[in-house]
């Protein structure tokens, strides 16, 4: 049984103080107190991360040199593609283990990857290969992993497949396969989800079949939607409706479904999105990145929106930088401050506890929190640092928040097991060389620039 002392911590019933919750069998058996407690830590459940494209992190940084004065999110997608042509199971487990490590250091304690990456370039698919490389990796790093694994069958709105996306396809019983044997591996040690890329990446024939494998079990349900303006008016061109009203209207989308991105919404898909009880998962670092826009926070959360945070393309991996990054976007274009504050009046502490709340239920997880029962998957905060003097409760929240050039985070636990000491994995090494090695191999330079 594993014991975290806590001078502070968020329970479902609010903040307690000077307890010790005890962990067995990777669940929280029960939180007692413990008078007397000279612990300084302050533990907070962590949060999910609910979006990632693992091979996407050896981009970063990249990306940001100007080519014609007209980079954008097409143009990205180019040099992502470049990338991919060069990935392998074994370059993939190498880029993955790093990254799953640098997200637990940041607060992340689980990870949806939302994968599509099926063959290495010009060779057959090997779904399997890619993700024993992603299962390997999670292992190794000590974190929670969703796999989704997502189909991909078009170009665009009824445009064929080019030859630099061939990578990401598989036929749908092939794809179906992948998910039965999947789940199969998963069972017990991770969670499963199935996605369809996009409305333009998958035919509505294609996109019913796999919302009914996913309704036949309650499986979580993720696709990308209305990331691009040039997205909608393609979805408007050959739909008849912009992508999220499109769905709100031919899919049964509900609390099982995860939309991605939907930055791009009007009033009525916003109000519609939220009374569906799906998730919108926000990914506030790429969509900068990216040059993709701003979600409407404020109102879709006042009709009681479910929102999640995503890493995405892994420019940034602290969830804690996201929800600043979410807000202070609302503040800028809105001309008023304090636009995520819609619970309790702490903006830090409502985006956090929506965020929470979100990735658990985009994962399939019940929310329990730190709770006798649940999940034993928190963080361990150093409350002796200056970052937290002079504030208690949910202003802690927003100091980590608004205030933390990097999250004072001193141990992570995940399954109740301890993955993080004193701010650092302990492998941190052995994934450093792999992960050069992974991308020395790559020739980056080379083959961004061709």
């Amino acid at each position: 049984m594993t014991e975290i002392h806590a001078k502070r911590a968020l329970t479902p019933d609010g903040w307690a103080s000077d307890v010790c919750i005890r962990c067995d069998g990777g669940r929280i058996a029960a939180i007692e107190p413990a008078a007397g407690c000279d612990a300084r830590g302050i533990v907070i459940p962590g949060l999910g991360n609910a979006h990632s494209h693992a091979f996407q992190r050896a981009l970063a940084g990249h990306t940001e040199r100007s080519s014609d004065g007209e980079d954008s999110f097409w143009t990205w997608r180019t040099l992502m593609y470049r990338l991919a042509a060069g990935m392998t199971p074994a370059r993939l487990h190498a880029i993955a283990g790093q990254l799953y490590a640098d997200m637990l250091t940041g607060g992340y304690t689980s990870v949806t990857e939302f994968h599509y990456l099926y063959a290495e370039a010009g060779r057959v698919p090997a779904p399997d290969q890619f993700l024993d490389a992603l299962l390997a990796a999670a292992d190794d790093a000590g974190i929670r992993l969703v796999y989704v694994p997502v189909f991909y069958e078009q170009a665009g709105f009824d445009a064929p497949l080019a030859d630099e996306q061939r990578q990401f396809a598989l036929g749908l019983d092939a794809y179906f396969d992948h998910c039965d044997r999947a789940r199969t591996r998963l069972a017990g040690r991770h969670a499963f989800g199935v996605g369809a890329h996009s409305l333009r990446a998958v035919s509505a024939a294609s996109l019913a079949e796999i919302e009914r494998y996913s309704a036949d079990d309650q499986l979580p349900m993720h696709i990308h939607a209305a990331e691009q303006p040039g997205e909608v008016s393609a979805c408007e061109a050959s739909l008849g409706a912009r992508p999220v009203q499109w769905l709100l209207d031919h899919a049964n989308v509900d609390s099982r479904w995860t939309i991605v991105h939907a930055t791009h919404v009007d009033d009525r898909e916003s109000a519609g999105l939220a009374a569906s009880g799906a998730v919108a998962c926000l990914c506030p670092s790429t969509e900068a990145n990216l040059a993709d826009g701003l979600f409407p926070l404020q109102g879709y959360l006042e009709q009681g929106g479910r929102i999640a945070i995503g890493s995405d393309s892994h420019v940034s991996l602290d969830p804690f930088a996201e929800l600043r990054l979410l807000e202070y976007g609302q503040r800028l274009t809105s001309g008023r401050r304090n636009q995520g504050a819609v619970d309790t009046g702490h903006t830090g502490a409502d985006l956090y506890g929506r965020a929470w709340v979100g990735g658990e239920c985009s994962a399939g997880r019940p929310p329990a929190g730190l709770a006798a029962g649940g999940p034993a998957d928190c963080l361990v905060l150093d409350g002796s640092d200056p970052l937290f003097a002079g504030h208690d409760g949910d202003s802690l929240l927003d100091a980590l928040v608004f205030t933390a050039d990097r999250p004072p985070i001193d141990r992570v636990f995940v399954d109740g097991r301890e993955r993080l000491s004193e701010g650092r994995h302990p492998d941190r090494a052995t994934f450093s060389d792999r992960y050069r090695e992974a991308i020395e191999a790559l020739g980056l330079s080379k083959a961004l620039a061709s």
